[in-house]
């Protein structure tokens, strides 16, 4: 009989941020936090407090998990960091997971062709990419500044649902009749399922060359 798959889920990369225990890609126990500027200081306690929870020490994992970006630069490098060392410490391996292919698996729908996830990255841009029913990237992830006709190209051939933090401000100037904007329902239930995924796929990161899936550049708006 196949053993139970036990998966640490860490997601900082957006406003809300979870720490959650899968079993065979169930989530078991979870921990959430919902003010940005706490990340770095919720997930260690949170992570420990699972352990405690479910009665499980952090060895009986099978892998560590955690989206990787975009979203937000700070988020996603305590996010990457946190797994990283336990990976290290424990000889786990790590599994990461874009942030926009979550949001599309957790939005994917049967009344569009293609889902595309928005993330916030301030003013008139936004984090995207395309996903289609399977679930392959039609649209590979970039940073765009939103125009009215920014996704005509696309809209004319296909129904395109549109869902995340960044949609409000293209909902505003989207005309094209072939463009929906559904309540976003990714979660962490999602996350767990992604995760199982690539486990019994053995898709594992490089855990020496792992880096975070910015998308485009940090830019600093500190002074010298």
């Amino acid at each position: 009989m196949n053993q139970p798959v036990h998966i640490l889920l860490i997601n900082t990369a957006l406003e809300d941020a979870s720490i959650a225990w899968s079993v065979n890609g169930k989530v078991v126990a979870e921990k959430t936090n919902s003010a940005a500027h706490e990340h770095a200081g919720f997930v260690q306690p949170a992570i420990e407090d699972l352990s405690k929870e479910i009665n499980q020490p952090l060895d009986r994992l099978d892998a560590i998990a955690v989206i990787n970006g975009p979203g937000s630069y700070t988020g996603l490098r305590v996010g990457l960091s946190s797994a990283k060392g336990i990976c290290y410490a424990l000889a786990k391996p790590l599994i990461t997971i874009n942030t926009l292919h979550w949001m599309a698996f957790g939005n994917r729908s049967a009344n569009t062709e293609w889902v595309i996830p928005m993330i916030d990255a301030r003013r008139m841009e936004v984090f995207m990419a395309g996903y289609n029913s399977k679930m392959e990237c039609v649209i590979e992830p970039s940073a765009k500044i939103l125009e009215e006709q920014s996704f005509d190209e696309w809209l004319n051939t296909h129904t395109i649902s549109f869902v995340g933090n960044g949609v409000s401000k293209w909902a505003a100037i989207c005309k094209h009749a072939h463009a929906s904007f559904p309540v976003a329902n990714h979660n962490t239930s999602h996350f767990a399922e992604l995760a199982q995924q690539a486990h019994k796929n053995n898709t594992f990161s490089d855990l020496a060359y792992t880096e975070p899936e910015y998308t485009k550049s940090f830019h600093s708006t500190a002074k010298k």
